[in-house]
């Protein structure tokens, strides 16, 4: 779980990063650095759902 929440710290890092260059820069990949990386959260935030589901039924 400590492992999961690390990794979702870093990709909210990441995904604040570039959504802050493309919005402030208007750098357009740094745009796509950031649409990707929210994918990679949704995914991460999916998986941390699970696990704490079957954490708190323990």
């Amino acid at each position: 779980m400590n492992e999961l929440l690390n990794n979702l710290n870093e990709l909210f890092a990441s995904f604040s990063k570039d959504a802050s260059a493309q919005l402030e820069n208007g750098n357009k990949a740094a745009g796509a650095r950031a649409r990707k990386a929210s994918l990679t959260i949704e995914k991460a935030l999916k998986e941390f759902r699970k696990v704490s589901l079957d954490d708190s039924k323990k």
